[in-house]
């Protein structure tokens, strides 16, 4: 039987269901999960009345994902404030040169420099761990990979404040900031997505970019959204990803749950990421006919991007749809099942306007794992680059369960060769890519949790300038 929370939400806009509720259950709901297969009866799930499944594996993905978002909840002020401490150490250390010598040094003599939370200077970690803000000079306006290289550059600076992103916008990029959004999640209640919308000047202002922010290192609310397997089924469109589709503005309340084309009483201390991203749309597209505009994103950023034209076609939104000219996505989740990637393929192929990129092990476009039952699924074209920065056009990435045993000395050994790498990258390909300390030590916790590290913006910043090449033109 559906709980409370998710009949506020119906509306009529899905078929069937599966929400996992690790705020509801207990240690008994969990566990009763790996012997009965009347889920339908445990508290911890909400579904159908007389739901059952029989997959023992399918409930083992149940239980995994229900004890891994109770441990991420459980964790969330104790993580959020380590967040900050370490956010705040590293942009000392970066205001001070980098350093902890230099550090001391500035200490003793009495002119160190404390960062200042609401300046255009302070980063984000994901910022820190790629300090790069300028676009790459060798990729021209008109270019191929031109709309995948800036979309890379604006979801990595997506996960910034709004001063970072304005004075990166407009001063070093010479393009407009059309709008900043933190937006509500209806179900978390609280601000969980943030976006931007800007225009490139090189287009003559007549090309707008959506940029998504993805998962934030310390936020384990949003890593919550990365391991849910909760789906909806909406009716022409497929089982899509539930935690998602609430980052993006899913409606919880009322007579308008769900989807509704237009929102009656938009609160806008409150604004959910779809309508007012679409209002911001339909403003710039309105006062240029030749205007386009592209929508790109990061992990959690990649799944909202793609999600977004899913939803205008639900709307049918014909307009705006015809004007969008691609979706980029950097290490992105999977999203829905494949009769969702071929309701999508009537809007994005033909000719392809979905791009998905993968770089090596990254471990994020690997989960939910795809078997047949759970029905997550990949759709769309995938560009692979391999470790070194070697590109690839295929369906799916290779060894795309993450989990399997088989891959994991495979994992390990390129997560050496990739610590390698960050001693020599600056001296083969230039100083612009040379990796700092902070990196580094990503890299060696990469050797105990490959695929973690390559879900950095910065491989995939390389990918674009270093191996773009490789794919041919991007059409």
């Amino acid at each position: 039987m559906a709980g409370a929370d998710e009949g506020d939400a119906a509306g009529g806009f899905y078929s069937d269901f599966m929400v996992l509720r690790p705020d509801k259950g207990g240690l008994y709901d969990f566990f009763h999960l790996l012997f009965s297969c009347k889920v339908a009866e445990n508290a911890a799930v909400d579904c159908p009345a007389g739901t059952e499944i029989a997959d023992w594996r399918r409930r083992w993905a149940v239980f995994v994902s229900l004890v891994a978002q109770v441990l991420l909840l459980w964790a969330k002020k104790p993580v959020a404030l380590l967040g900050r401490v370490t956010e705040y150490w590293m942009n000392l250390l970066d205001e001070n040169g980098g350093g902890v010598l230099v550090l001391v040094v500035r200490a003793l003599q009495g002119k160190l420099k404390f960062p200042d939370r609401s300046s255009p200077t302070y980063r984000s970690c994901v910022g820190l761990l790629d300090t790069r803000v300028e676009l790459d000079k060798e990729i021209k306006h008109g270019d191929s990979n031109y709309h995948a290289a800036l979309s890379i550059m604006a979801a990595k600076l997506a996960y910034e404040n709004e001063l970072v992103i304005k004075n990166v916008v407009e001063k070093h990029w010479k393009m407009k900031l059309l709008a900043c959004y933190n937006c509500w999640n209806d179900f978390q209640g609280d601000y969980t997505t943030q976006a931007f919308v800007l225009a490139d000047k090189a287009a003559d202002a007549s090309l707008a970019v959506v940029a998504f922010s993805g998962t934030r290192p310390f936020d384990t609310e949003q890593w919550c959204a990365d391991v849910d397997f909760s789906w909806y089924e909406i009716p022409g469109l497929g089982k899509i990803h539930g935690g998602f589709m609430k980052a993006l503005g899913l409606q919880r309340h009322g007579g308008g749950g769900g989807w509704p084309k237009d929102l009656a009483d938009q609160d806008a201390r409150r604004p959910f990421a779809y309508y007012a991203i679409r209002e911001t749309l339909r403003s710039f597209l309105s006062g240029n006919a030749s205007a386009r505009f592209v929508v790109a994103g990061h992990s959690l950023g990649g799944a909202l991007a793609v999600l977004f034209p899913a939803i205008l076609a639900l709307h049918r939104e014909e307009g705006v749809l015809a004007r969008l000219e691609g979706v980029y996505t950097f290490g992105q989740p999977r999203v829905g099942d494949e009769r969702l990637g071929r309701f999508m393929a009537r809007y994005l192929d033909k000719p392809s306007r979905y791009f998905r990129f993968v770089y090596c092990n990254d471990i994020v476009p690997r989960v939910p794992y795809d078997d047949s039952a759970l029905q997550f699924r990949h759709f769309g074209t995938c560009l692979y680059f391999d470790s070194l920065y070697q590109g690839r056009v295929t369906h799916e990435e290779p060894n795309k369960n993450y989990f399997s045993l088989l891959t994991v000395a495979p994992k390990v050994v390129n997560a050496a060769w990739e610590l390698v790498r960050s001693f020599l990258i600056g001296y083969i390909a230039g100083p612009e890519y040379a990796e700092g300390w902070l990196m580094r030590l990503a890299r060696v916790a990469g050797l105990l949790l490959p695929g973690l590290p390559p879900h950095s913006p910065r491989d995939y910043v390389n990918s674009t300038r270093l191996g773009a090449h490789s794919l041919g033109p991007l059409s």
